[in-house]
């Protein structure tokens, strides 16, 4: 079960417009699971509409009524079936995100599920994607979702396997449960400052150390070291941690890096690392060490000039990790550069 973050994810949807489009095949399937979701919504203080295009025929007026009932704060549009069902949904007003709800996951040539997505790389990757949907005539409906997010008509576009919980956790967890398509990620890098913030970086460590390149730091640890801790937000939602941990007067330590899978080939980890050697550089250090065994990291150490090393004045350090390589930077101010360490 993942973990929800109800308050923070609340503060950002409140009073903010989320469209679902659901075609009638699925809507009648899963109709239980998706009104439970859209009411959570509703719960939150989040706008809603449903799409769908349900025949208008008799053995279709229960479920009408059903969902009118379930759904009184919910603007319900119905899509002639003789429609372009998804042409239709992305011609309507402008919302800050829209939910697909499919019966699959959107993945790659090679099957593996797409998290993010920026509208380039839908573009350039696109044709190379596996069964998309289940849903072939989805294919066309890709560039349609990218021209009307490049033209400012839609900020988040968002597509779902359909199940229970789907949107929620979708929309409340760090991980979510499906690929989001945006082209306007609006980065931050921050100190951790409140309980609230303290449970997230614990939350998102938690998720990671199980992968074995993380040392456990429960929530009694970063609460005392709260000062050292940074969150990295998109769209206002801490996505990924770092700590800094001072060693001596000129070096800092590069710790606790974790970035979600989710924004994997965003760039968020490039992001991440260069704010904290400009936090360290603010704060007056000059050398930057991290030891890690996550080839992933290892690799964006090497393209961000860190150098695989383990300078004598570090042994005790490097002693407390012997079996796990140092990365080190220097960081020169804008004054002076520091000799390399010997």
């Amino acid at each position: 079960m993942p973990r929800l973050y109800i308050e923070e994810y609340t503060r950002i949807l409140a009073g903010r417009h989320v469209s679902i489009a659901c075609r009638e095949g699925i809507l009648r399937d899963h109709l239980a699971v998706i009104i439970n979701d859209i009411k959570f919504l509703n719960r939150q203080g989040v706008i809603t509409t449903l799409f769908h295009n349900m025949a208008n025929r008799f053995a279709n007026q229960k479920h009408f009524r059903h969902l009118a009932e379930r759904l009184p704060q919910t603007r319900i549009i119905r899509v002639d079936s003789e429609t372009d069902f998804y042409s239709a949904v992305l011609e309507q007003e402008p919302v800050f995100k829209l939910i697909f709800l499919e019966r699959k996951y959107l993945t790659d040539a090679k099957g593996r599920r797409l998290n993010t997505l920026d509208t380039r790389r839908v573009r350039d990757g696109w044709r190379g994607y596996g069964d998309l949907i289940a849903n072939t005539n989805f294919r066309s409906t890709m560039e349609k979702i990218c021209s009307c997010i490049d033209a400012g008509h839609l900020d988040r576009v968002h597509i779902l396997p359909v199940r229970k919980n789907t949107i929620k956790h979708e929309l409340f967890t760090v991980e979510g449960t499906g690929t989001l398509i945006a082209n306007n990620f609006q980065e931050s890098f921050l100190p951790v400052k409140s309980e609230a913030d303290e449970q997230l970086v614990a939350g998102i460590l938690m998720l990671y150390k199980s992968k074995g390149y993380l040392k456990p730091r429960g929530p009694a640890y970063i609460a005392t070291h709260r000062d050292n801790f940074y969150m990295t937000q998109i769209d206002g939602i801490a996505v990924g941690c770092v700590e800094l941990i001072p060693i001596d007067a000129q070096t800092v330590e590069l710790g606790a890096l974790a970035i979600s899978t989710r924004f994997r080939g965003q760039r968020v980890g490039v992001f991440t690392v260069d704010s904290f050697i400009e936090e360290a550089r603010q704060r007056g250090y000059a050398r930057i060490i991290s030891l890690t065994k996550n080839p992933r990291l290892q690799s964006l150490y090497k393209n961000l000039g860190f150098v695989r090393r383990s300078p004598r004045r570090y042994a005790e350090r490097q002693a407390r990790s012997a079996d796990t390589p140092m990365f080190v930077k220097e960081v020169p101010s804008a004054t002076s550069t520091l000799s390399g360490v010997q």
